[in-house]
């Protein structure tokens, strides 16, 4: 810390003597400094750089600021004073690479900003690798048009109902949009499906362009549903309350097992299959349901594992649960992977902290 303890005196010059651009030059290395060696410090350390940071940068230009942030932004353990004035300065020069990249800020300090600052800053916001729900909330609720175009484009963006339901309303009228969401791994199917039978025929065409060949016959099967009133209706609502009677009824008598659950999945009973896995699992049926309905395998693969089941009884559950989606190859032979890597002990903690966490209500 010897060239810290030089660049201090060289401060306390600068500050006797009023020079501004010493103040700048000492403020330049005291962040190659911090930079250089952030994975070495403690918080101790951290905190004693922040406030020299605050101390240099009291009377310094925009542009000065737009560089530190710049350096600071992507560091794990940067100063959180000097990133949280960073964050929240009205200049979009300044405040945008926190915005985007900075791991200090927790998701309160990103919703007060999204809920008081203007649109350059939403969208800095929505360039972020992970952004949560009740984020993506607030960005969906005050976005302008570029703000939801960047946000629909970036997978780490996660929705909650509300939230992707309100994107889709507005896809209606806004092709890109519409474009974006329909490229979206987590979309849920019923929405998708809803929106590509709204969208033009040039979205579909370069949505099909924009996907490998690989995953086109998923898309055009999409299509091809979406197209069909009769199963895009279907698909609005499913009854589970006789599924449930029968499921208990066999419960009582011991005559449900994982064999019974194949069973209906290989005759497609819908409704059968989500209620038996919800018995098996002690869980409510709503979970299991958003676990079914989401595009991801993930979901459902965890409470499949959880509940004990093997290989072909998941694989005949993803190969049904969707009228006109079938699961690319390339895709179930990873699906079968991760289930057989995936051990039964720690499906069944991953499944505990869903219903602890009450991620039924959240989307899957």
């Amino acid at each position: 810390m010897s060239t810290f303890v030089a660049l201090i005196d060289d401060l306390e010059a600068a500050v006797q003597t009023g020079s501004q651009e010493r103040r700048v030059e000492i403020l330049r290395h005291v962040t190659d400094l911090f930079v250089g060696n952030a994975a070495n410090f403690n918080n101790q350390q951290v905190d004693m750089f922040d406030d020299v940071l605050a101390h240099l940068t009291k009377q310094v230009e925009s542009k000065v600021l737009a560089e530190i942030g710049e350096r600071l932004a992507p560091v794990e353990n940067a100063p959180n004073a000097m990133i949280q004035r960073l964050a929240h300065h009205d200049e979009i020069a300044v405040a945008g690479p926190v915005l985007a990249q900075s791991p200090r800020l927790s998701d309160g300090d990103l919703i007060e900003i999204a809920k008081t600052k203007g649109q350059k800053h939403l969208g800095a916001i929505s360039e972020r690798a992970r952004i949560a729900a009740v984020v993506t909330d607030i960005l969906v609720e005050r976005g302008n048009t570029d703000v939801v175009h960047k946000l629909s484009q970036n997978q780490g963006a996660a929705f909650s109902n509300a939230g992707i339901t309100t994107l889709t309303k507005r896809a209606e009228a806004d092709e890109r949009l519409a474009e974006n969401l329909s490229g979206r791994l987590d979309m849920p199917p019923q929405l998708l499906q809803d929106l590509l039978a709204k969208a033009t025929e040039a979205v579909r065409a370069r949505l099909l362009a924009s996907v490998p060949p690989e995953g086109q016959a998923a898309i055009q099967g999409l299509l091809k549903s979406a197209s069909s009133k009769v199963l895009r209706e279907k698909a609005v609502f499913h009854d589970f309350r006789r599924a449930e009677a029968l499921v208990a009824e066999m419960h009582g008598s011991d005559q449900l097992s994982e064999a019974t659950i194949l069973d209906f999945a290989n005759a497609g009973k819908y409704e059968e299959v989500v209620a038996a896995l919800a018995r098996l699992c002690m869980a409510p049926v709503e979970l299991i349901e958003r676990l079914m309905q989401n595009m991801k395998y993930d979901g459902i693969l965890v409470a499949c594992k959880a509940a004990e089941l093997h290989w072909p009884t998941l694989s005949a559950i993803l190969r049904n649960r969707f009228a006109d989606h079938q699961i690319p190859a390339a895709e179930m032979e990873q699906a079968k992977k991760d289930f057989l890597k995936l051990s039964v002990a720690t499906a069944q903690r991953m499944f505990r902290f869903w219903l602890v966490r009450g991620i039924s209500k959240a989307g899957g």
